[in-house]
């Protein structure tokens, strides 16, 4: 049994509030869902750094089908609040026409960030845009998003952990842990 700690990092604490064991239970399942349904398709996995790289390295070992993975760098946050504008960083130098990408997130909060991802990405005529994301906030989304792959819905807390920082911290952490308000 998983008992509840707390991390400091800078001037915040944070607690568990999903531990190791759930998250990897939830990845192993999204990625058999993944592999039966992209059976025969030689799906481009493209993860968003720098937050999905643990999820998606987690989620890539339990694929069980050919597969490609590639990287893009996107940049939305500052602090604790996201900025609302969205850069595209490092690009993708695959060809995707054709193929069936699956866009590899770590957390979807208003869907901006995906729906301009998805909007650059069409224009380079892949045969089917997919999401896989490890968390979505719904109460913050305010683009409609066709979201097939998520592996928690989480209110709108702050969260670090499992590949998510705070000013680049944590990120290295094992569990999810939660913004405390003392």
């Amino acid at each position: 049994m998983n008992t509840m700690s707390r991390v400091t990092l800078f001037d915040k604490t944070f607690e568990t509030s999903i531990p190791e064991a759930d998250i990897k239970s939830r990845v192993k399942e999204l990625a058999a869902a993944i592999s039966k349904d992209m059976e025969g398709r030689n799906p481009l996995f493209i993860c968003v750094l720098n937050g999905a790289f643990v999820f998606a390295a987690d989620l890539l070992r339990e694929i069980t089908i050919p597969c490609e993975v590639t990287f893009v760098k996107l940049a939305s946050y500052q602090g604790t609040i996201s900025s609302g504008k969205v850069h595209e960083v490092l690009g993708i130098n695959e060809n995707l026409s054709g193929r069936t990408v699956v866009i590899v997130e770590d957390i979807v909060e208003s869907g901006r960030t995906m729906k301009k991802m998805i909007e650059q990405l069409g224009t380079r005529n892949p045969k089917s845009v997919h999401i896989c994301t490890l968390f979505v906030k719904p109460d913050k989304l305010v683009e409609p998003l066709e979201i097939e792959y998520k592996a928690f819905i989480i209110p709108n807390d702050f969260i670090v952990g499992y590949g998510l920082d705070y000013d680049q911290q944590g990120r290295n952490l094992k569990d999810i842990y939660t913004l405390v308000d003392d």
